[in-house]
């Protein structure tokens, strides 16, 4: 059966503005029907990398929490710590930019609380159902804490995944910095000498004694490494790096199986915001000219079908001339897919399929559009 997905364009009136149109979609997928009575509330975001100007504006945040208060929810905004080097590494300096970037409980009417814990290593061990890939998650332990998610996610082009929706924004997004090594990587990290000061502190954090002391330099023995990630939330030098060699098919798929470990035998609830539409992540320090138009603000209780939806809606858009979109285009033809045209090693399909195969949602979908004038 498909699946609804509530839409409105991001046209607005003298009567009715972006924000009363996100409340509106909302209402009209069905939020209020979720029991929030005394509940915690996850709701997951992504707060933007400080130097990037397209993340999601604190104004639509704080329009889910004042709907979450009013139905009697405990409502929080959450991301996990990243695996790589950033302003979001830790939770104080991931704290720092979200207030930097406009986010506060001030400003959003609730607490912000880093899932994963200051180092990214507080996380919850989570079974995946019918999981291939994954058979047990690393997830932030906050995350796990609540009663109810909500995903509210910019929707915008990513170079490893084609693009970043509600299941990038939960799955990739709930992994603690163990979980997300897990993701992006078959192998073990490594250590770049240049950056070591052989201070130890890695050693002293593994349990396995995979961090070896030889003239001066950490190196890591590989036959020791479980992968746990840990040495890389320990070393103040960002000395230890991943080896990002996962297929990037793998990658689509960790990342369903590890959003249906979060969401499962869980209420949850998405929506996502196709505004300034970069061709890459939110988590660099800069963004590029929007690809496409701005499109509009769906929900839905099932992120698959919201994905797909939003992922087509972009796709029938037209190309911004001067965008990266407009450049791939150019050298390299149109060919219907908007997100392969700009990175084409992706294959977001992937993602979307094996979602569907562990039973999270479905790729069919109806389309209600709402006129709010």
């Amino acid at each position: 059966m498909a699946a609804k997905v509530y839409f409105t364009n991001m046209r607005t009136t003298m009567r009715v503005n972006l924000l009363q149109k996100l409340e509106a979609v909302m209402k009209e997928a069905g939020i209020e029907t979720i029991d929030f009575k005394e509940k915690y509330a996850a709701i997951k975001i992504h707060f933007g990398e400080p130097g990037n100007l397209a993340y999601l504006r604190p104004q639509y945040a704080k329009v889910v929490v004042d709907k979450v208060k009013e139905l009697g929810g405990k409502p929080f905004l959450t991301d996990c710590n990243t695996l790589y080097v950033g302003r979001r590494k830790d939770a104080l300096e991931h704290m720092d930019a979200a207030y930097e970037n406009g986010y506060s409980p001030f400003s959003t009417g609730c607490q912000i609380i880093i899932a994963d814990g200051l180092k990214g290593t507080d996380e919850a061990y989570v079974p995946v159902p019918n999981g291939e890939l994954v058979q047990e998650a690393k997830i932030g332990r906050a995350l796990m804490d609540a009663d109810i998610i909500i995903s509210l996610s910019h929707f915008k082009g990513h170079e490893l995944t084609g693009f970043g929706g509600a299941i990038k924004n939960i799955g990739m997004g709930g992994g603690s910095r163990a979980g997300k090594m897990e993701m992006h990587c078959n192998g073990k990290p490594r250590v770049r000498a240049n950056r070591c000061v052989g201070c130890g502190v890695c050693a002293k954090i593994c349990a396995h004694g995979a961090p070896i002391l030889e003239d001066g330099k950490m190196t890591i023995d590989k036959d020791r490494c479980v992968g746990c990630g840990r040495c890389l939330g320990a070393c103040h030098f960002n000395a230890i790096v991943p080896s990002w060699d996962a297929s990037k098919d793998d990658l689509n798929k960790k990342m369903a199986e590890y959003t249906w470990a979060i969401l499962h035998d869980r209420p949850h609830f998405h929506i996502a915001i196709m505004t300034d539409i970069s061709p890459f992540c939110d988590c660099h320090a800069e963004n590029d000219v929007p690809i496409v138009p701005n499109i509009g603000i769906a929900a839905s209780f099932d992120p698959v079908a919201l994905d797909r939806a939003c992922a087509d809606l972009i796709n029938k858009a037209p190309i911004i001339g001067g965008s990266y979109l407009d450049d791939q285009a150019q050298a390299n033809g149109v060919h219907g897919d908007h997100f392969h045209t700009v990175s084409p090693g992706t294959n977001w399909v992937t993602c979307l399929e094996h979602a569907e195969k562990l039973g999270m949602g479905t790729q069919e979908y109806e389309l209600v559009e709402l006129t709010l004038k």
